[in-house]
């Protein structure tokens, strides 16, 4: 594609900066209401932040667990799409669909196991210190 067609094509300007995060918003917004495993990882992130602020833990541990809980949250977003895309696309049995959803479940289910051994690795030493 010519770049001066693409570029006429997409004006950058602040309506279309706005607009584009209010579809994100939008986006977010639909995920929490339809996607349950959104609302699982909520709750894991509210005990994160519970946990974090109880035992003060350091600014590299609350860089490791952010960057860990975003992961899975961007993880968790495109799952969504993944799902509502091959829904778009057929509504029958299909083995590539299939594929699809479960390798975008998949890596999503990867992700929150990551976060999960990373929450653990960082909060059981501050438990184990109670003791």
């Amino acid at each position: 594609m010519n770049l001066k067609k693409q570029s006429a094509h997409k004006k950058m300007n602040l309506k279309r900066f706005f607009n584009s995060v209010k579809y994100s918003i939008e986006g977010l917004a639909y995920a929490y209401k339809n996607e349950q495993s959104l609302w699982t990882h909520a709750g894991a992130t509210i005990l994160a932040v519970i946990l974090g602020l109880i035992f003060k833990i350091n600014f590299y541990e609350w860089a490791v667990i952010v960057i860990a809980l975003v992961i899975v949250l961007a993880v968790e977003l495109l799952n969504t799409a993944v799902e509502a895309v091959v829904d778009m696309v057929t509504k029958e049995f299909n083995p590539l669909a299939k594929i699809a959803k479960d390798c975008g479940s998949a890596a999503a289910f990867v992700s929150s196991l990551i976060a999960t051994a990373i929450c653990l690795a960082i909060f059981i030493p501050y438990v184990i210190d109670l003791f």
